[in-house]
């Protein structure tokens, strides 16, 4: 996908939470953008100072790009439960970032060493299962977390687990993303495209 369709996906983004806190704006359309009516699964991460402000997604493509962006977007600002509902104060100062999602990908392994040794930091999504417990972490979380191993323990805590925690009945699953995102203060002008 071109930096054409990022600019695209953070317009509907902005668009949509605008029009949710009362301000009026457009959302590009479907008709001058067929593209977005295909499948898709994607993550809404906002950031405020460069601080996590919501972050709330999809893993498996169950409905149309623009319908999954425009949920998504709407549960990143106003229903993370680790945030209080976006303001219309904050608005101006809040950065998006959108990462479409690959099919998520079963990773076999025998024990939590080979598990670890077959992740691709800064390039695999994982999912962790086990039970009813399950936690994701987008690549862009390598960033913070480089080492495998720390990389996986907080995901577990994510999940609900303790961070030694392992079982040879769980279950990971690695995704990719392609990631967009603004930039800048007033979030609206540039667009960065990353693998």
């Amino acid at each position: 996908m071109n930096s054409d369709r990022g600019s695209i996906l953070l317009a509907v983004v902005r668009a949509v939470i605008s029009k949710q806190l009362g301000i009026r704006a457009d959302i590009p359309k479907v008709s001058e953008n067929p593209w977005l009516s295909e499948p898709a699964a994607t993550f809404i991460t906002l950031k405020k100072s460069g601080e996590l402000r919501g972050c709330i997604g999809s893993l498996k493509a169950r409905r149309s790009l623009i319908d999954d962006l425009q949920d998504n977007a709407i549960s990143a600002a106003f229903h993370d439960p680790r945030f209080e509902p976006l303001s219309v104060d904050e608005l101006d100062n809040i950065t998006i970032e959108v990462s479409l999602l690959t099919e998520p990908e079963a990773i076999r392994f025998s024990s939590e060493n080979d598990a670890l040794a077959q992740l691709r930091p800064h390039i695999d999504g994982v999912i962790f299962e086990y039970g009813m417990h399950r936690g994701t972490f987008l690549p862009q979380v390598w960033e913070q977390l480089p080492d495998p191993a720390v990389f996986m323990a907080h995901l577990k805590q994510k999940a609900g687990l303790p961070p030694s925690f392992w079982s040879d009945e769980a279950h990971l699953y690695r995704y990719t993303v392609e990631k967009f995102g603004e930039t800048g203060e007033k979030a609206d002008e540039q667009v960065t495209a990353y693998e």
